[in-house]
């Protein structure tokens, strides 16, 4: 039996994982997606072909998954008003709101609910996204597959047992992607400075690096192997890794994804301590 999902917020990434369910063959009237504004509900019927309602309490009433995709800023005041009808229905609830811990949104719905915590990323908009999951205690393993189900509809799906691991996750696949944009920036202008047309260099830098991930994911060798086969000896490549491996890369990519890391956990605690203030 499919199961009836309401998405709390519609707004891009809502919007990537139900479109990316619907192109996979979920059936669009299984799917209710809430707006406070008519003409994004009007949208999203004429684009989607889905059931929409400016009223989350109508909408969560018969949903057997409901997915929090509102900002970290008004969830409060979001799980409040749900609080009575989802306690009500016990759903599976599914946050995709950052910095939110699963024990405080379970407090503000009522407490005993199934919980699992979302980080996904921006590749997410075009199916290639990578999203790291954590399920409290409460939450089954058909719920746990159900989840998975309906995120690989846009990318990759990634399960961790200690909810504080979403740090890491954030450091490298939540943020990650702009470290790529960054790489791809700096190929870039260093094609152009060697000379190539700037269109040239873009599109040789692009393909290059979605080639190179392409690879990565179909090939029996590790990217360090990878790499060493790239590498002939005394040859061109193997100059060019040295000079960014005597640069400290490396530490750079680490200093990187710590500061990532520890910034996701300085952001928990601040939205903590401003929600303490408003109680």
């Amino acid at each position: 039996m499919t199961s009836k999902v309401t998405f709390i917020g519609a707004g891009n990434m809502a919007s990537a994982i139900f479109g990316g369910m619907i192109d996979g063959g979920y059936p669009a009237d299984m799917i209710t997606a809430t707006s406070p504004e008519d003409s994004a509900l009007t949208q999203l019927r004429d684009r989607y072909g889905i059931n929409t309602s400016g009223d989350n309490n109508a909408a969560v009433s018969e949903a057997d998954v409901v997915v929090l995709a509102v900002k970290p800023n008004i969830m409060r005041d979001v799980c409040s008003d749900l609080r009575d009808s989802i306690q009500a229905r016990q759903p599976l609830i599914v946050s995709v709101a950052a910095g939110l811990t699963a024990a405080t949104l379970d407090g503000w719905l009522g407490g005993g609910l199934p919980i699992i915590r979302c980080m996904p990323n921006t590749p997410s908009l075009v199916g290639a996204g990578a999203s790291g999951l954590y399920a409290n205690a409460q939450v089954s393993e058909d719920q746990r597959q159900l989840t998975t189900t309906l995120l690989e509809a846009v990318g990759l799906v990634e399960w961790v047992d200690d909810e504080t691991l979403l740090e890491a996750v954030t450091a490298i696949s939540g943020s990650g992607p702009a470290y790529f944009f960054l790489v791809f920036e700096a190929l870039i202008d260093a094609g152009k400075r060697l000379g190539l047309p700037a269109e040239s260099a873009r599109r040789l830098a692009l393909q290059t690096g979605f080639g190179a991930a392409k690879m990565a994911q179909q090939s029996e060798y590790d990217p360090a192997q990878l790499k060493r086969n790239v590498m002939s000896p005394g040859g061109t490549t193997e100059r060019a890794i040295h000079s960014l491996e005597d640069s400290g890369l490396r530490q750079l990519f680490d200093d990187a994804t710590q500061a990532c890391a520890t910034r996701a956990r300085e952001l928990s605690e601040e939205l903590s301590e401003e929600i303490g203030k408003k109680r």
